[in-house]
């Protein structure tokens, strides 16, 4: 049984709402990070549905880059947010007005 490519593209986009909602809207630093996250994975959703869509495997490829380029914003991200803690002592984005010290 195969799985419509609307359900792929429907499920991406409502992923996608809820991350772009999540930057939007909120003020902590990890909550924007994991937003972030969610919303590369809705893209990865999308390329893996057009891939079966057009029965090549190049948007899967494209999906291991991806995966890779979000384990690395994660790692660098977490490290920025915990700089970011250890001299400000507070996460929330709307106290972050410079990036000095």
């Amino acid at each position: 049984m195969n799985i419509p490519v609307e359900w792929y593209l429907i499920l991406s986009a409502f992923l996608f709402v809820i991350g772009a909602a999540g930057v939007l809207t909120r003020r902590n630093l990890f909550i924007v990070l994991f937003s972030i996250e969610l919303m590369m994975n809705a893209v990865n959703i999308n390329l893996v549905g057009l891939s079966r869509l057009h029965e090549n495997l190049i948007g899967q490829t494209f999906v291991l880059f991806t995966m890779t380029v979000a384990a690395a914003e994660a790692a660098v991200g977490l490290a920025i947010v915990a700089a970011l803690y250890r001299n400000r002592k507070t996460l929330m984005v709307d106290l972050f007005d410079s990036l000095k010290g």
